[in-house]
């Protein structure tokens, strides 16, 4: 695919972000919540040598599947979110949260495995610690079963399947199966923010967006030059149907593989980078976006770059909105992605 001029490319992915308030996503995956506890370091612990934090404030943020549901409501597209959630004082944080934002929630299962929760504790900006409470084994097969029943009455009123796996139990082979079937019947794009641990279970994947560590794990290839990545991309696809292999590559950028063998470097748009805390999540949702929205793959890639460029320049399990997404495309130079 040829790439649009800088001026063109522009007026099509600002045309591209306009139309994200007619398009419906379902998100399926791990929902967990984000706590963060904000204080000072006031002292080292008499009792260990380690720093004793004065707790200042605490927040609740929708993480894992959730956030990708949240990245999507925040640029104006409809989310619906599936997946699993525990019968306690953390899932009904996380349900009002979710409803709060305007996420369809219909589709989540309620079940008597504890609401997976991420506690971090953050003195002056830093990361101390970070704190998980969570049971990851998979999903019987009643709750699967419930799962796919949610699923099957809201797909009608959706332009695009993602599924947020982060190897908790929710992406099951009956799972996938039933995206598969349901994408190509209904003409979806279907894309995986892929756990190598669950690899042999993707399917006829329209994008998967692994990071460079997740798929050096899941191609058994060094990822280290650059003319690793078409080696890489070509084994990843072999496996799971995918037509397109994103992989994120952090300070580096993006390179995309396409079905026809070629190979797109997209270098990073980030100018200060805080926090890379749920970057990932924006990079599948503004591309889901940008296909469902009839971008090509590559431009959808070229997006989600710009995006994830504001993301990680917050601190938090941020996300972006349309009018700083429209803004990013003004202010940005566009390189056209070089094909190898």
């Amino acid at each position: 695919m040829k790439m649009a001029s800088d001026p063109e490319l522009k007026e099509r992915l600002s045309a591209a972000v306009a139309s994200f308030s007619s398009l419906s996503i379902l998100v399926v995956g791990d929902i967990m919540l984000d706590q963060f506890v904000w204080g000072e370091v006031c002292r080292i612990s008499p009792e260990a040598p380690v720093p004793v934090v004065n707790v200042q404030d605490e927040t609740f943020l929708l993480g894992g599947a959730a956030n990708v549901a949240n990245n999507l409501r925040t640029l104006g597209a409809k989310a619906c979110l599936s997946g699993i959630v525990g019968d306690d004082s953390f899932g009904e944080i996380l349900r009002s949260l979710a409803q709060h934002n305007h996420i369809d929630t219909q589709a989540m299962v309620e079940t008597s495995r504890p609401t997976t929760l991420k506690t971090r504790i953050v003195a002056r900006g830093q990361q101390v610690v970070r704190v998980d409470r969570e049971r990851s084994h998979k999903a019987s097969k009643a709750t699967s079963d419930a799962l796919i029943s949610n699923m099957e009455g809201i797909l009608d009123r959706c332009q695009c399947i993602i599924i947020s796996d982060y190897n908790k139990g929710v992406v099951s082979k009956e799972v996938m199966a039933f995206l598969s079937s349901k994408a190509e019947e209904g003409g979806l794009p279907l894309l995986v923010d892929p756990k190598p641990q669950n690899y042999q279970l993707y399917r006829g994947l329209s994008v998967i967006t692994p990071n460079e560590k997740e798929a050096k794990q899941m191609s058994g290839l060094e990822v280290g030059r650059e003319e690793d990545l078409v080696r890489v991309a070509e084994e990843i696809a072999a496996g799971t149907g995918a037509k397109g292999v994103l992989i994120t590559r952090g300070a580096k950028g993006m390179a995309l593989w396409q079905a026809d063998g070629r190979m797109f470097s997209i270098p990073t748009m980030a100018k200060e980078v805080f926090d890379v805390t749920g970057a990932g999540d924006t990079v599948i949702s503004v591309v889901a976006l940008g296909l469902a929205a009839g971008l090509g793959m590559c431009e959808a890639a070229y997006l989600a770059n710009i995006a994830a460029g504001i993301v990680v320049g917050k601190v938090g399990t941020a996300a972006v909105d349309r009018e700083e997404l429209l803004d990013a495309i003004q202010q940005a130079t566009l390189r056209t992605p070089k094909a190898s």
